[in-house]
């Protein structure tokens, strides 16, 4: 007996975007906090992707990882890719047995809003258990809009205030002060 085969479904076309990611390990600080949304920033403009909600959303997760889930000695990852249109935002940490979910607080609260903030900004998020003891909370944004060409320079634009480019001179300007002598030398002033 012969069965005729169904023949293949179309499959919507594809648009041409490459799959993006960024990964970096940071200390579960306030400083590595600051650093993973100044890093996560500085990489979604230059995919051109926006940046309002995701930093605000990379802000958090990192927060949450260097107070909540902070293991002396170890990092926590961000990553950031991008599959279409959607951007995924991911931040692990070494506290599996602390999974975070949204607090009710009330108006004089000082803490507890920040996952309630990342499920009012992202489209979709929540908690990936990992391998012991690791645990990844993730959020996700759909980006519909697409992303707004670089501004050339020196010409004006709505937008996060920026410092005007400038070429890159001949001559570099030092970036840090020279260093000191060891203990007990000093400079000669001749």
């Amino acid at each position: 007996m012969k069965q005729k085969l169904a023949e293949p479904a179309e499959r919507p076309a594809q648009p041409d975007r490459p799959i993006r990611n960024f990964s970096v390990l940071l200390s579960p600080t306030p400083r590595g906090a600051r650093l993973a949304r100044l890093l996560a920033t500085e990489q979604l403009d230059t995919w051109q992707m926006p940046l309002d909600p995701a930093e605000h959303i990379v802000a958090e997760l990192a927060n949450n990882a260097a107070i909540h889930g902070r293991v002396p000695g170890r990092s926590f990852r961000l990553l950031l890719y991008v599959v279409g249109t959607t951007l995924r935002i991911e931040v692990t940490d070494t506290r599996g047995d602390q999974l975070p979910r949204p607090q009710p607080t009330t108006p004089d609260s000082e803490a507890g809003r920040g996952l309630t903030l990342v499920a009012a900004l992202a489209n979709r998020w929540g908690v990936t258990q990992g391998l012991p003891p690791r645990k990844t909370v993730w959020a996700e944004l759909d980006l519909t809009a697409p992303a707004q060409p670089a501004p050339k320079p020196d010409a004006p634009y709505s937008g996060p205030t920026r410092a005007p480019y400038e070429p890159p001179t001949e001559e570099k300007a030092p970036r840090q002060a020279p260093p000191l002598p060891p203990a007990g030398q000093t400079h000669s002033r001749e």
